[in-house]
């Protein structure tokens, strides 16, 4: 049963590695590799690591905190911290904690990394408490790939377009030091469209950054649901240690190619 739990971290988590190739865009939860420039919320928010970024390289630690507010005027706030490496040959790495509760009832959140090595071609998710994880090779198509730039201009393109669509320019600022362009858009779901008595706004705002290629605040208002921003704080632009992107030699690792079981993980 372990054995499968931890399978099924790993497969979801190899998915999200992997992300879309550059100017197409996906919804991502974990917020692995994806496009620039672009929010929670059905697109790309601060945090998300784009592989193949070369000689931009940063560590940060990633704050996502989100409010629900109920219709009796309570709270529900939640905040999720994770820890954020990208090398100047494009590799990546993210600590963070996963809840496994919607695999396993009785399991508990664990101390999970995600390692994105397009220079090698393959990924790793590590449990760091059971030191055991999973080593998948990378697909062709996207090794090596990444880089390119979009920044707020992509995000305009996934935001949509046509009459219930607005998008602004909000000028520049300085966050943690390195510059920023910011947009947003706002979605308008017309009145009746939904059943909704009144016009519903869904705003999205982004802070990119075209030095680092990465988005580093991200504010998601949707009053169906929830209010998130993630910002990414404490950014270094110092390399980060290559240790940092390997797997360590006492975990036992499974190996994956293209989603598929290659050898059993061995125990001693």
């Amino acid at each position: 049963m372990r054995i499968k739990l931890l399978a099924l971290i790993a497969v979801s988590a190899i998915a999200f590695a992997q992300g879309p190739p550059p100017g197409r865009g996906v919804r991502g939860r974990m917020g692995f590799d994806g496009g620039p420039g672009s929010g929670p919320g059905g697109d790309f928010g601060a945090g998300v690591l784009r592989s193949g970024v070369k000689n931009a390289p940063f560590t940060a630690d990633v704050i996502t905190e989100s409010t629900h507010t109920l219709a009796d005027g309570n709270h529900i706030r939640q905040t999720v911290n994770s820890k954020v490496y990208r090398d100047s040959e494009g590799r990546t790495r993210r600590e963070q904690t996963v809840s496994l509760n919607g695999l396993s009832p009785t399991s508990s959140p664990q101390p999970m990394v995600f390692i994105n090595d397009p220079v090698s071609g393959v990924n790793y998710s590590l449990n760091s408490k059971d030191r055991t994880g999973f080593k998948s090779a990378r697909p062709a198509e996207f090794t090596g790939r990444g880089g390119g730039g979009g920044g707020p201009r992509m995000a305009a393109r996934q935001g949509g377009a046509g009459p219930n669509f607005q998008t602004e320019a909000l000028g520049r600022q300085t966050i943690e030091g390195i510059q920023a362009e910011g947009r947003r858009t706002t979605m308008t779901i017309p009145a009746g469209q939904a059943g909704n008595e009144l016009p519903i706004h869904i705003v999205n705002e982004t802070w990119y950054s075209s030095e680092l290629q990465t988005t580093l605040i991200s504010k998601h208002s949707d009053p169906r649901n929830r209010d998130t921003v993630t910002r990414l704080v404490n950014i270094s632009r110092s390399e980060p240690a290559h240790i940092l992107f390997e797997a360590p030699a006492d975990y036992k690792l499974n190996e994956m190619e293209a989603g598929r079981n290659r050898r059993p993980p061995t125990r001693q």
